[in-house]
This record gives structure tokens, sequence and C-alpha cells, in this order.
């Protein structure tokens, strides 16, 4: 306990911040920050991961470390490493669910680490969801048929990108596609390329690099206002561009033989 209120105090008034001031910037009463620099509680956990985000430094150096003038911070993310993530809590301290709609895409990609900003998206509450963390997402397009544009995903955060498992569905964030809900098409490793295939056949399958990924929520939950229809009839415009992909996938793996 030590390391987090000597740390907090340091980081702190080095960023020339009143107790007062610091705790409007993290969402806490300036009596908790006294008695947390004080060594007479303990922050919680979810709220350690917002102070050490506040601070931008991993969870991990926040809490062994001895930060001071001589310290070197880690990198904050890396493949299969640990990620600060920005969240925000209710009256009774437990994790809200955010919801990113369509129109909050493009400022989330800045805010996205922002605690200020998170913690001012609208709010869902789901008694299913009570052990990790969640964001819904809001999609657009149709290349995740039968899910259709205006579909919220439900993401549950993935912390260890490690874990991400082939074949399954999730939302990637990345600088240069933003916000995408899509199935994974490999194992991610060493922060290579990172392959994402639409469930709709007529979209190609594209890889996106892995410095560029900036987090990933794996799908849990879907919210929808459009009630599933029965699997239309082939037409014939479907099947040429499904015929059209086909060839397409037929000579790309020949130029690779």
């Amino acid at each position: 306990m030590t390391k987090i209120s000597s740390n907090i105090k340091f980081l702190r008034k080095n960023k020339g911040l009143t107790q007062q001031q610091f705790a409007d910037q993290v969402g806490i009463k300036r009596s908790l920050v006294g008695a947390y620099e004080e060594e007479r509680a303990e922050p919680k956990y979810d709220l350690l991961k917002t102070i050490a985000n506040f601070f931008e430094i991993t969870v991990d150096d926040f809490i062994n470390e001895t930060i001071d003038e001589k310290f070197l911070a880690k990198p904050k993310a890396n493949a299969g490493g640990l990620r600060v993530l920005s969240i925000s809590v209710d009256k009774e301290d437990n994790e809200n669910i955010e919801m990113v709609p369509l129109k909050a895409s493009a400022g989330y990609m800045n805010g996205y680490a922002d605690p200020e900003y998170v913690a001012q998206l609208p709010k869902l509450y789901l008694p299913m969801f009570k052990q990790g963390t969640y964001r819904g997402f809001e999609i657009k397009g149709d290349s995740m048929l039968p899910l259709v544009s205006g579909t919220t995903i439900i993401g549950e955060y993935v912390e260890n990108w490690g874990d991400i498992k082939a074949n399954e569905t999730y939302v990637v964030i990345s600088k240069n596609d933003g916000v995408v809900y899509k199935r994974i098409g490999n194992k991610f490793k060493d922060n290579k390329k990172l392959k994402l295939v639409s469930d709709n056949p007529a979209y190609d399958p594209y890889e996106i690099n892995g410095e560029d990924v900036l987090e990933v929520w794996k799908a849990k939950a879907y919210i929808s206002t459009h009630l599933p229809l029965p699997t239309p009839e082939p037409t014939m415009e479907s099947l040429t561009t499904m015929m059209a992909q086909m060839q397409r996938s037929i000579a790309k793996l020949e130029g690779n033989n």
C-alpha cells in the first residue's frame, strides 16, 4: 500500500494538481484523495485502473513500482500484455456499460483513453453482465449480416490479446478503420497482422497491422430493433457476387503456389 500512496501523491503533484483538482478529474471526493495519500484507505481495483490511465502508466507499475523523478514508464500496450482501460462506475462503485453510438464513433477514437470522455458516454445496465468490463458499440453497414446496421454489440474487454480466438467475433478499435465488428480469422501473435472477416460473403477479408489496434472487445450479446427474418432464397445477383469472390480466392491461391 505504501507504493500506491506515495505514487498517487507524487504523480498528482507532478501534474501540478491540488487534491481537489485531482479528485474532480477522476470523479471522486477530495477526502478520498487525502485518505489514499495518507494510507488511511485503499482504492478499489476499478479506481486504480482509472487513476493509472489518468497518469498514463500501467496498473502494474502503479502498484509495484516506486514512481519518482527517476521512474521510466513501461509501454502501456504490447501484444499479449496488459492494457490500461478507462471506465466509469455507478454510485455503488460498479462498472457501467458505456454505449458508443454511431454518432460518437469518431469521437471515441480520440477519447477512448480519456476517463472524462468515457464517463459522459450513455450508460446501460444489464444484470447478466456483472463480472468483467463491458461496452456497447453500434455497428453500421451490412458486412455482418444477418446483424443489420444499427445493431448494438455488447463486448467484453480483452485485456490480453493472446486470448483472441480465431473464428469468433469481436469489436476491433484501430487507428485506420475506427470501430468495426468482424470475425477474427487468425490467432493474434507478436503484435503482427490481424485478419478481419465479414460474415457477409460479398465482403473480402482483410488484414490490419497489430500496431494500429487500440482496443479489442469480445462480442457477448447484441441489441437490435430488427427481429430475425427467414433466410432469403439466393438471387442471381448474390450468386454472381459469391462466384466472383470464389474466383478471386482461387486466383490468389494459384498466385501463391
